[in-house]
């Protein structure tokens, strides 16, 4: 039986909710780049042999494209995976998902400087009313907080991870015509290589994995569901009923993340989280509308 794509979207956006909820309950048991390199292990291990017939037929394609591939492995699978995983050393999960809904916002700036983008006046209030409501929850709904700079550094983690994010959309129209599981494993791949280096500062500085069943399940849950089966369902998605349509699915991620938070977490909804959220979203419409 042939799964509704609608369904897939759901499911890779509930998949990525969970990967916040591990990432900050598990921290006391995972250090963030241990995470980030050994979910990307477990995710290679079950792609490989769905992607290893596209990765020989493609293999052309993929090395002519290799520049590209690079800043897209990097930006996607390295460092927006390890600086959301620091991030939730610091800041709840509540508080890492409402930033996080911030990526439309900033790609559309970052078009708009890079790429020489036409911004309208409403896509700029749209933008300026978003960037109101991630201070909002960066401040903790109190103004002083900014003047006395004495913000989080967990979410500056978080808004690092927006901008890897948002880099690498930008740069996906750059990615080569290959079959979506071989450019996925590619750019998994190396992301995976990328991390080493970090993967062994963090060992160097005697942090080291809690091998307490919690934490392998985490690790395992973290590589098989956001990133291999997420991934995999959100492109068969994606493919099925369009970008566009597809794209709405990514405002389920902070509503499922948020009622986890809550059930898995203990953590609570306060006034200056919808206050954040509602400026956010409505900058979203205001931007994408047509």
């Amino acid at each position: 039986m042939k799964a509704s794509p609608y369904l897939l979207l759901t499911l890779a956006n509930l998949f990525w909710a969970g990967n916040w909820i591990v990432g900050r309950g598990m921290r006391a048991e995972v250090p963030p780049i241990a995470l980030s390199f050994w979910r990307w292990v477990i995710a290679l291990a079950f792609l490989l042999p769905l992607a290893w017939p596209y990765l020989k037929r493609d293999r052309a394609l993929l090395l002519a494209s290799w520049r590209w591939l690079t800043l897209l492995g990097i930006f996607g699978t390295c460092l927006y995976n390890a600086l959301t995983y620091i991030g939730l050393q610091q800041t709840e999960a509540i508080n890492g998902l409402l930033l996080n809904s911030f990526i439309p916002i900033v790609i559309v700036a970052l078009a708009w400087i890079f790429h020489g983008k036409r911004l309208h006046s409403r896509e700029a209030v749209g933008i300026a009313a978003s960037f109101v409501g991630v201070l909002t929850i960066v401040a903790r709904g109190d103004a002083h907080n900014l003047l006395r700079l004495t913000l989080n550094m967990g979410d500056a983690w978080i808004l690092l991870s927006v901008l890897a994010w948002a880099a690498y959309t930008l740069l996906l129209p750059k990615r080569p015509a290959a079959h979506p599981l071989a450019f996925l494993f590619t750019i998994a791949s190396i992301g995976l290589i990328a991390t080493l280096p970090l993967y062994l500062v963090e060992l160097a500085q005697g942090r080291h994995i809690n091998p307490t069943p919690g934490a392998l399940a985490a690790i395992a849950y973290a590589g098989i569901f956001p990133a291999f089966l997420g991934y995999v369902f959100w492109n068969k998605g994606v493919a099925e009923i369009g970008a566009s349509k597809a794209g709405l699915f990514i405002h389920l991620l902070p509503a499922f993340g948020i009622l986890l938070a809550a059930l898995f977490l203990g953590e609570r909804l306060l006034s200056f989280h919808f206050i954040g959220i509602a400026l956010i979203f409505g900058g979203i419409y205001l931007t994408t509308r047509k």
